[in-house]
């Protein structure tokens, strides 16, 4: 099966998306129509694919089995239940919604409609991430850093949505629950909302995870490291390498070393591997790895995340 799709909503993440679905031509995957309400916008990322251009979705929705949704956060829900209602799977770009009441009402439409939804959490797709889950078990502490310059996207909502969300998803998918315990501080800097946070995380398991996400820092950086009991891994996210840090074997006086192991990763596209995962859940009407249940346990973390804050103090 050939999964025919567009991309609506092409601007900085929505045009990678699409260059990346008409890569995967030979992989059973069709670009047929990008869609903006930037019509010039979308003429353009058209013509340099050689596919439709559309600035609505009902002009080309026949057409279609799915469509991936790069708008801005606060149209998620629109955009999302429009394809809907027409018939169509979705990939969304994280987070899935812009509220809990939102998201749930999407996921509830998905089941009514029979339709699959995946949400873009694409760190999860990343190749060090991915090596590095195959050795990560039963963690004890988490600490992570996800700190970049001031972006000129993604702006219509706080930090925590925008960035935290990522690491929050990392960290539940390999625990494997939601934190029973969340403390927070955050504080704005350049927008009115919370532009540098920090989060303290306590699990049912006893693990417990120190998170911080800045979008005013001078050099980006992504980096977490999961201590367990018999060591830890550190996982640049950015420049995909993980070191893993083990107890090694006693030396000839019976002290037990620390053995560094750069371990060997296959630098795969990640947008490209979130695709295929979306591909082969269209095709298997299944629940893949960008699952929506996912989504929603991240946005529901993000969102305890912002409650925990103490009460913001306005920019003068």
């Amino acid at each position: 099966m050939i999964v025919r799709l567009a991309v609506i909503g092409v601007g900085h993440m929505g045009r990678f998306h699409a260059q990346k679905a008409k890569a995967l031509r030979d992989e059973g995957v069709e670009l047929v129509a990008v869609v903006d309400t930037d019509i010039e916008r979308a003429r353009s990322v058209a013509s340099e694919l050689g596919v439709v251009a559309a600035d609505d979705l009902e002009k080309v929705a026949s057409g279609l089995d799915a469509v991936i949704v790069a708008v801005p956060t606060v149209h998620h829900a629109e955009v999302v239940g429009e394809a809907l209602e027409s018939g169509l799977d979705v990939l969304v770009e994280k987070p899935i919604a812009a509220t809990l009441a939102e998201a749930e009402k999407l996921l509830a439409q998905a089941r009514e409609t029979g339709r699959v939804v995946e949400v873009g959490h694409l760190e999860w797709f990343n190749a060090a991430m991915r090596k590095a889950a195959e050795r990560i078990h039963r963690p004890l502490f988490v600490e992570s850093h996800r700190l970049g310059p001031f972006p000129d996207r993604s702006t219509d909502v706080d930090v925590v949505r925008d960035l935290m969300i990522h690491d929050l998803d990392l960290i539940q998918r390999v625990v494997g629950a939601e934190p029973e315990r969340i403390e927070a501080i955050g504080v704005p800097v350049i927008t009115e909302r919370v532009d540098i946070a920090n989060a303290r995380l306590t699990f049912a398991s006893g693990c417990v995870a120190n998170v911080t996400a800045s979008r005013v820092s001078p050099q980006p950086l992504r980096k977490i490291r999961f201590f367990q009991a018999d060591g830890y891994l550190s996982i640049d996210l950015l420049e995909r390498e993980v070191v893993l840090a083990e107890r090694g074997p006693p030396d000839d006086e019976g002290r037990r070393q620390v053995s560094l192991d750069r371990m060997a990763i296959d630098r795969a596209d990640a947008l490209e591997a979130q695709l295929r995962s979306f591909r082969d859940a269209v095709r298997t009407r299944g629940a893949g790895e960008g699952a929506a249940d996912h989504g929603l346990a991240a946005l529901r973390s993000a969102l305890r995340v912002v409650e925990a804050m103490p009460a913001l103090e306005p920019l003068s």
